[in-house]
């Protein structure tokens, strides 16, 4: 027999949950990405050959696919954007540059959806109801977690980890700038709490792994680099800028063609057949014809 109130105590708690699942309702999209990220790092880290990595890097790819579905068409246009231009600066960084290497030391398939899933991210932030209401708040304090970690990497994590984070430090003040100055300011606040996120479970569970000093600079790194996040905002740019050459010449190209496509005119006779009329000389209907 149920205690007096017991009914009451778990109508109360029922409501409670709807409570927290409406609240949270807005944030589904991002929470599945938060949740993929390290189940797909946990993944890459069990695997022992390659074509394992290319499967799960399919499956990413998938998982893009159908999660930028949910945003509008031209941010779609730019996660696909984003896609091919971080996996430019991968190959750079990473190949070439060298300044972290991959377990594998290739570039894995799924690392370029993964930049993608993380613009996504970014890009879905700025109709998060926490933006709306709280505006440029949520900026400043994902700066001040920021600085926190940037100041942390110089001071007290190196007696941890025999490394001083330079370069993460230097990143702040680009970070800063965009975050506090820049109108997509939610992008960047959103992908530095993935990126974070990213970073600390790849270098944890070995996914991929920071060079104590970066090549042909030597600046000390890191594992991760604190404020690493700000590379977004190069990729952003670069990003906007594709998009806006691209609407320029396609807007070139469907002017030029309406242009070439309208009728033009022929030239006007009935003048010179009125003037000939008038002159007294036999005028022939064909000579007056405009074809």
């Amino acid at each position: 027999m149920e205690a007096a109130g017991q009914p009451h105590r778990r109508a109360g708690n029922d409501q409670v949950v709807q409570r927290i699942a409406k609240g949270l309702q807005p944030y589904w999209l991002q929470a599945y990405l938060l949740a993929y990220v390290p189940l797909g790092l946990l993944a890459d880290s069990k695997v022992t050959a390659p074509w394992q990595q290319h499967l799960l890097g399919l499956l990413t790819f998938a998982v893009l696919y159908l999660a930028a579905l949910k945003a509008p068409e031209g941010q779609r246009m730019q996660v696909w954007i984003c896609v091919a231009v971080a996996t430019c600066f991968e190959i750079f960084s990473s190949l070439v540059w060298g300044i972290y290497v991959y377990r594998m030391h290739n570039l894995p398939l799924f690392v370029p959806p993964g930049h993608g899933l993380v613009y996504l991210f970014g890009l879905l932030a700025s109709q998060t109801p926490v933006v709306k209401r709280y505006g440029r708040r949520v900026a400043q304090a994902m700066l001040g977690a920021a600085g926190v970690w940037a100041a942390l990497g110089l001071t007290v994590l190196p007696l941890a980890t025999g490394r001083i984070d330079v370069q993460g430090a230097l990143c702040l003040p680009v970070f800063a700038y965009f975050l506090l100055r820049s109108p997509r300011w939610p992008l960047f606040a959103a992908i530095f709490v993935i990126v974070s996120e990213l970073e600390i479970f790849g270098t944890s569970l070995g996914n991929w792994y920071w060079l104590p000093a970066a090549p042909w600079t030597g600046i000390p790194s890191g594992n991760p680099p604190s404020v690493i996040a700000a590379g977004y905002c190069i990729i952003d740019g670069t990003v906007l800028a594709i998009v806006w050459i691209y609407r320029l010449g396609l807007n070139t190209i469907m002017t030029r063609m309406t242009t070439t496509m309208m009728p033009r005119p022929g030239p006007n006779l009935a003048p010179i057949a009125a003037s000939r009329a008038y002159s007294g000389e036999a005028v022939s209907p064909a000579s007056t014809s405009r074809i």
